[in-house]
């Protein structure tokens, strides 16, 4: 195992022997142009159907929503509404901003908000995240600035959800070009509007000058904004160098260390929400017998595995080890569950128990952190697993796991960055296509807390799933994540803990 460790370390810090040419000033402070650098492919820029990360950054870019949270101090403020009402625990009026304009030119108003809000909470548009839109009954007009949204049940997270995925759209676009055209031309409101799209390599930002006064985003105020898809760490990295971007973020923390000392060169480190996790076909949603049906065999890869080592060695910074299926932070995240600390020992017995005492062999699918992966690989075979790993692009992995095609996956989830274990155990185990659980008892709780209003009832039901979803190991947790921005002397950039570099407000020292 330490073999396996000192290996992913050796190639993390290769790129170290090239750290010796001077850094260049910002090359886009001249002419107004924020050059930024990320690994993540977008294959469409609709939000509705790309749940990664790097679409989260180009949507608040380019989309506004009814709300938005304060990344300080996790208020919620009125961005294209101008103020809102509770009706009721089921009804929210909200009456809009007036003057506001789509970047094509057209008015924005209340068919806007009726048209986009109750297309994608229909299932027959079948958007990839239902949790997000499945509380929305309806959404009615009242006149042209104000539209009245009703909920299914009491929903807690309704603000929630109102104050960043649920991105309103222009009726008329959208209705013209669907999905397909929004992904590659996207026309929002925000205060940056696309220019270029190349899907997977390169997209172009200009500064919306028409943006609405009295936005809590505030003006642009960076002209121009051109982002490129570059997968390979040490490219970035160069490129940094060399003065071809000015921002990437993810950097491994050995090559931030280096980063650091050097001039014109700023890291900042931060803990997010994201968390990764294995998840397991513990009812058996492939069809075929799998080792992992058995929860002794989940429980014995769950103790074969030290989670600790691979924070310390590979994962650093921030990040901790976790137990429960939820950021510790989140609202009803009990840390009183089951754990499965290393012990080698007692998942070789696991197993012996469940009937392979000579070992087994099993499919492990994978799209992010092969070093980790290729790390817990080796944890595994030591007590006689031997997982064959398939390292796939996220859009493939999430469509085998939606179509329940995966035994067992090392994946990650940055809860929409809602402070809510809603936004993360209820996404997977309230029997959507991402619940490989498939549990009544859980699944019961779980729609319980989501729509209870009072607190404690809350917290006392997510406990209880969390808990089952432990004792069983549907999951293993594995341990949360942090980021390294790395980017040119020359920007003002403020990291946030929700994960979400927000380029709008970034400026030119």
């Amino acid at each position: 195992m330490s073999h396996a460790l000192r290996a992913a370390a050796a190639a993390a810090t290769a790129i170290l022997l090239s750290f010796a040419a001077p850094v260049p000033a910002s090359a886009g402070k001249a002419d107004d142009t924020l050059n930024i650098a990320w690994a993540g492919e977008l294959p469409t820029l609709d939000r509705y159907f790309n749940v990664l990360r790097e679409g989260e950054l180009v949507a608040r870019m380019v989309f506004d929503s009814l709300l938005t949270v304060d990344p300080q101090t996790f208020d919620y403020k009125p961005l294209l509404a101008s103020s809102y009402r509770f009706v009721d625990n089921r009804t929210i009026e909200f009456e809009l901003r007036r003057g506001v304009r789509f970047h094509d030119g057209e008015p924005f108003d209340a068919d806007d908000v009726v048209y986009t809000l109750n297309l994608m909470a229909d299932p027959a548009t079948r958007v990839l995240s239902r949790q997000n839109v499945d509380w929305i009954e309806k959404v009615e007009k009242i006149d042209t600035h104000m539209v009245r949204l009703t909920m299914k049940a009491p929903t807690p997270l309704a603000l929630e959800y109102l104050s960043g995925p649920l991105l309103i759209y222009p009726r008329d676009y959208y209705s013209k070009v669907g999905s397909q055209g929004m992904g590659l031309r996207p026309v929002g409101t925000g205060p940056y509007k696309v220019t270029a799209f190349d899907p997977g390599k390169r997209i172009v930002f200009e500064a919306n000058r028409a943006y609405f006064d009295g936005s809590p985003k505030g003006r642009p105020s960076i002209g121009r904004i051109v982002q490129r898809t570059i997968p390979d760490q040490n490219t970035q990295i160069a490129e940094l160098l060399s003065g071809g971007v000015d921002w990437i973020w993810n950097v491994p923390n050995d090559q931030a260390a280096k980063l650091a000392s050097m001039p014109n060169v700023v890291v900042q480190n931060a803990q997010t929400m994201r968390f990764g996790y294995l998840a397991f076909d513990a009812s058996n949603r492939t069809g075929h017998s799998s080792p992992v049906n058995d929860v002794r065999v989940r429980q014995a890869i769950a103790h074969s595995i030290d989670r600790k080592t691979i924070v310390k060695r590979l994962v650093r910074g921030a990040s901790e080890v976790i137990d429960a299926v939820c950021f510790p932070t989140q609202f009803g995240c009990v840390q009183d569950v089951a754990t499965y600390d290393y012990d080698p020992a007692k998942a070789k017995a696991l197993l012996a128990e469940a009937g392979y005492p000579n070992g087994l062999d099993i499919e492990f699918h994978a799209y992010r952190d092969r070093p980790v992966a290729e790390a817990m690989i080796g944890y595994m075979k030591a007590v006689g697993i031997n997982a064959k790993l398939t390292y796939l692009q996220y859009e493939a992995l999430r469509d085998k796991v939606y179509n329940g095609e995966t035994d067992f996956t090392f994946m990650s989830w940055g809860s929409y960055s809602i402070n809510d274990a809603a936004a993360s155990v209820s996404q997977f185990f309230k029997g959507s296509k991402d619940d490989y659980a498939r549990d009544p008892q859980v699944i019961g709780w779980l729609e319980g807390a989501d729509s209870a209003i009072d607190p404690a009832v809350r917290k006392d039901l997510y406990g209880k799933a969390l808990r089952r979803i432990a004792e069983q190991a549907y999951w293993q947790p594995l341990f949360t994540y942090n980021v390294n921005y790395v980017h040119s002397k020359d920007i003002a950039f403020t990291p946030t803990a929700d994960e979400i570099p927000r380029f709008y407000a970034v400026t030119w020292k």
